[in-house]
């Protein structure tokens, strides 16, 4: 690493290959550099493997931290187009959380790890995707409403259903939102301080509001 003429860092990547082509003394010093290196990553290869299931994890979370804000957004009108807008709003959000829940080892969250007043919503949120939307079990938000009639010596079916919304989701939901970004902030945060402590290394990971818009080159 070296600095450009503004002060910033610059790096270079030399592939292994061409490591044979240096001066002998250079290739010794960056072989034992790479070794080093190795072995400092060998000895944190579970840190590691736990900070990339976490990395899993905050992309589910700013995924639901998004879908809750076009939730928030929401504004209910009497037509179907609304309707399904806000299904679709409220499906999203709903199967995104579970699967921020389930996570994997080290980067889910159990019910007990949410604060008390909490946890019946975390409760409803999981019945609506196991019952409503991952399944057809039942759930008590949408109901059968087939009717039959019987005209002029011939049976009538028409087809239905009732279906109860939540308009813009339930106001709690975004306290619950908030904490699980706490949440898997400070269990990143751990991981670091772990990280550092074993190598004797600093560590850190960029931190921020994410950029609005990504830019493109032409």
């Amino acid at each position: 690493m070296t600095e450009d003429a503004a002060g910033r860092d610059e790096y270079y990547v030399i592939p292994e290959e061409a490591l044979s082509y240096l001066p002998r003394e250079w290739r010794e010093q960056l072989q034992t550099m790479a070794d080093d290196g190795r072995a400092i990553l060998k000895s944190v290869d579970s840190e590691l493997s736990q900070l990339s299931r976490l990395t899993i994890a905050s992309v589910n979370l700013v995924t639901l931290k998004h879908i809750k804000e076009r939730l928030t957004e929401y504004r209910f009108a009497p037509t179907m187009e609304a309707i399904f807008e806000n299904e679709m709003l409220v499906t999203a959000f709903v199967v995104t959380y579970a699967r921020l829940q389930q996570g994997g080892v080290g980067s889910g969250f159990a019910r007990g790890a949410l604060p008390e007043h909490l946890r019946s919503f975390h409760d409803e949120i999981l019945e609506l995707r196991n019952k409503r939307f991952a399944h057809n079990a039942g759930h008590h938000t949408i109901k059968e409403a087939m009717e039959i009639n019987f005209r002029d010596g011939r049976f009538e079916v028409q087809l239905g259903s009732e279906v109860r919304i939540q308009i813009g989701g339930a106001p709690e939901w975004q306290e619950l939102v908030d904490f699980l970004d706490g949440l898997v902030a400070d269990r990143m945060d751990r991981v670091i301080a772990k990280l550092t402590e074993k190598t004797g290394s600093d560590w850190s990971l960029p931190k921020g509001p994410a950029p609005e818009e990504i830019e493109r080159s032409e």
